[in-house]
């Protein structure tokens, strides 16, 4: 997508959520578009020997607890940590790349009421069964939905994009690469709005 923000993020990450519900404006505001790109941390986690921000120890968990719900007053969104965390993305990860090869307005969208429903409501969206009920929230087919997320080509559509993200050098959620610049983190959406605005420094 020629000029646009590459938006990556993984649904289990409260962060993506978080950047997920400002980076459409960011982009506008600058007259790009946003390629959103979900993927499977996990797999970045391996190389980087990372973990979930809610499997830390001791000294570190209870911080961050505490910084998704500051972050969500200073944004301004609903948030309620799900219990489930953190959720396997798999079946939305796949289903997103099923509905844009369609239509990447809809997967949009898609991605937009997972992270509703997990981070704004607190809802699990791990099982095939709830990415389903999702997607026909938005008028697809459900039973449709369950079948593409069995189907080996939107499998393999899914570990690609997670595959293509750590080769572009993405190890965390949210991750934004913009002309070629990475910024990793929610908190870094006001350096892009400026790199965009200035053309670097």
């Amino acid at each position: 997508m020629a000029d646009s923000i590459d938006f990556y993020f993984e649904f289990s990450s409260p962060y993506g959520y978080f950047a997920s519900c400002k980076i459409e404006d960011l982009a506008a505001k600058h007259g790009r578009a946003v390629d959103w790109r979900p993927m499977l941390l996990g797999a970045a986690m391996k190389i980087t020997g990372a973990k979930p921000l809610v499997d830390l120890d001791e000294l570190r968990q209870p911080y961050f607890e505490r910084d998704f719900q500051r972050c969500a007053g200073y944004y301004g969104l609903p948030f309620t940590l799900p219990e489930s965390m953190p959720m396997n993305g798999v079946a939305a990860v796949r289903a997103y790349y099923w509905l844009k090869e369609r239509d990447a307005d809809l997967a949009k969208r898609f991605a937009q009421a997972v992270y509703a429903r997990f981070f704004g409501a607190g809802r699990d969206v791990s099982a095939p069964e709830a990415v389903a009920d999702v997607a026909a929230g938005l008028g697809e087919d459900r039973e449709a939905v369950l079948a593409a997320l069995q189907d080996q080509a939107v499998k393999d559509a899914a570990r690609a994009a997670t595959d293509a993200a750590i080769a572009a050098g993405v190890f965390g959620s949210p991750f934004v690469i913009v002309d070629g610049e990475r910024f990793w983190g929610a908190d870094r959406l006001d350096q892009v709005d400026r790199w965009l605005e200035t053309g670097g420094w």
